[in-house]
């Protein structure tokens, strides 16, 4: 990335500012509704598309909004404070265009990526499996060239199998799927199908405690047919391509559980300010402000290392570690300042009259999708373990 790109700007501040003006006036209202009723908010993501947040993270040539990792990702958190279903949804179609930025040919990049960049399609990503979710080299899907048809020069690729907790699923324009191409355990290889292919099946949605606005379900492919150029890589690049993403994914979902604890901070705080009790107001007692001083400090140590990897990130340094530890500490971090905000409000904080329950329903499932926490711990300890001394030592001048 130029260096020109690396430093928030005065525009990248207009951005964020957009971003949440955009997300308090116009959708905003349509949470609520949409969340009780289950209904995927499809017109949602155009609207985000149409305003250039979709493509924050990618190069100009290709519609992309040519934005530091650091600010696309506080857009997401400005996203995610109002809509998390939609903050999710953000992240993963940007985990689905990653593959074909990184791993495409300049012929593919420039056929689909502009159109995949611009909001008018929707992507998912197809990883895990009903028994391959933290094991992803154990997925049985296959892909097997069929030798009676050629699609330059090569016979084209029948997919069968399911995937499992697919975002988007039966909703997504496109799906960036991995399937096994060989017995080789890592013999994986990494395919972008069109939404509307002969044989993708979508299972009806998971019935989920929360992000109930955000499709979830199983993708079946029943002989699906996929020209060779849809293939992304070479055969076999498929499982590192995934995992290459997922670092990224990490990031974003650091960002969404982050924006999730800070809308439960601002309903918590204003509740405190208004509710009286003894005489006075709530956020005036002892017991009441210290707790709301433990979810701020909680929310801005999330912000932080979330931060701090990204610009990791952005200087083309290592941060895998420090993605997962990003991920780790906002996701349990929103699991307790969602949880005390709902100790804030007391008995309305247990109703569906406030948002603060719905809050912590949704940010469970953040400590268990794009690698669960304790996977997360288990790559720090092994970074740990390959430190010199156990310290891992990172670039901090300019971080």
């Amino acid at each position: 990335m130029p260096a020109d790109r690396l430093m928030p700007t005065e525009e990248s501040a207009d951005l964020i500012r957009l971003t949440r003006d955009l997300m308090t006036k116009e959708l905003a209202p349509q949470v609520a509704a949409a969340e009780a009723t289950e209904t995927f908010p499809r017109e949602a993501f155009r609207t985000l598309g149409r305003a250039g947040l979709l493509s924050l993270p990618y190069p100009e040539e290709y519609g992309g909004g040519a934005q530091p990792y650091e600010v696309y990702l506080q857009v997401l958190e400005e996203i995610a404070a109002v809509w998390a279903s939609v903050g999710v949804g953000v992240s993963v179609h940007a985990l689905s265009c990653f593959g074909l930025f990184t791993r495409g040919t300049d012929e593919q990049k420039q056929k689909w990526l502009p159109e995949m960049l611009s909001g008018e399609l929707l992507g998912a990503y197809a990883l895990s499996e009903a028994h391959a979710g933290s094991d992803p080299a154990a997925m049985k899907a296959r892909a097997r060239r069929d030798p009676s048809t050629s699609s330059g020069g090569a016979g084209d690729y029948v997919l069968d199998g399911a995937k499992a907790w697919i975002t988007h699923g039966g909703h997504a324009d496109f799906y960036k799927v991995m399937a096994r191409t060989s017995e080789d355990r890592n013999g994986i290889s990494c395919f972008l199908v069109p939404g509307d292919a002969d044989g993708l099946v979508a299972d009806p949605p998971e019935r989920k405690m929360g992000l109930t606005g955000s499709a979830t379900t199983t993708i079946r492919l029943e002989g699906v047919r996929v020209p060779a150029e849809r293939r992304l890589g070479e055969e076999g690049d498929g499982l590192r391509i995934a995992l290459a993403g997922l670092d990224s994914g990490r990031l974003g979902i650091a960002a969404v559980a982050t924006g999730l604890a800070q809308g439960a901070l601002d309903h918590a705080v204003a509740y405190a300010k208004e509710r009286e009790a003894f005489g006075s107001r709530i956020i005036d007692h002892q017991g009441l402000s210290f707790l709301l001083a433990d979810m701020a400090a909680a929310v801005q140590t999330a912000r932080a290392t979330m931060l701090h990897a990204a610009r990791l990130k952005d200087r083309g340094l290592p941060f895998s570690t420090e993605a997962s530890v990003a991920k780790l500490v906002a996701t349990d971090n929103a699991m307790k300042v969602t949880t005390d905000a709902v100790q804030v409000l007391g008995g309305y904080g247990y109703t569906k009259d406030f948002p603060v329950e719905r809050f912590m329903r949704e940010a469970k499932v953040m400590q268990i999708f794009e690698g669960t926490n304790q996977i997360q711990r288990l790559v720090i300890g092994r970074a740990l373990d390959r430190a010199p001394g156990g310290r891992i030592e990172v670039d901090r001048a300019g971080s």
